[in-house]
């Protein structure tokens, strides 16, 4: 399963010619759409520093996560990520991610407790690619970089049905809310003493 799938991206990566290149057009290099496939897709982008990419798919995996929570088996990507464009340079960085995030996970991941890669209805999987999807929408700079990682191990660990990967997604999910929430917290409490001795001034 692995070999294939690395192949095709990076075949599809040295072989793209547009400047512009659409997640759709992504999609179709990544294969069958389905929650995990889907999830590592829209995170991947999300590791890199391209402006208002991660606004657009934080909806996107918002929208999926919604989807898993009522346990609908059958996914797309939302319109509105499916059109965004990236350049030609980003969309064969994003294949080589998924390339590489692939190749690492083929060599360590396989089927066990896959009761904890779960997507059934009301799952804590899809509780957390939701609360990670707030998080990258959030305007933190590189802010992005631990959500996103959680979703790309969530999404490995759903793909290969691996729970302990799955469950190694949700504990950097669990950090990079702690780490979230303290940023806000100190940019909060710095930005209200700041607020004061200016009304002060």
């Amino acid at each position: 399963m692995t070999a294939p799938i690395v192949q095709r991206l990076r075949e599809t990566a040295a072989a793209l010619s547009e400047e512009r290149v659409s997640m759709q057009t992504l999609a179709h290099a990544h294969g069958t759409a389905a929650h995990g496939t889907l999830l590592l897709l829209m995170a991947g982008p999300c590791l890199l520093p391209v402006p208002g990419v991660g606004t657009v798919l934080g909806f996107g995996m918002a929208a999926l996560a919604a989807a898993m929570w009522k346990g609908h088996t059958s996914v797309c990507l939302p319109r509105r990520v499916a059109e965004l464009e990236l350049s030609r340079h980003w969309a064969q960085r994003v294949l080589g991610i998924l390339a590489s995030a692939y190749a690492m996970a083929g060599r360590f991941a396989k089927a066990r407790l896959s009761h904890l890669a779960s997507t059934g209805r009301r799952s804590w999987t899809a509780a957390a690619i939701g609360l990670m999807a707030f998080i990258v929408i959030l305007p933190i700079p590189f802010g992005n970089l631990l959500p996103a990682l959680a979703m790309m191990l969530i999404g490995l660990g759903l793909v290969f049905r691996d729970g302990v990967v799955a469950v190694l997604g949700m504990i950097t999910a669990v950090l990079a809310f702690f780490v979230t929430a303290g940023l806000v917290l100190m940019a909060w409490v710095y930005g209200s003493e700041w607020i004061l001795r200016w009304a002060s001034s």
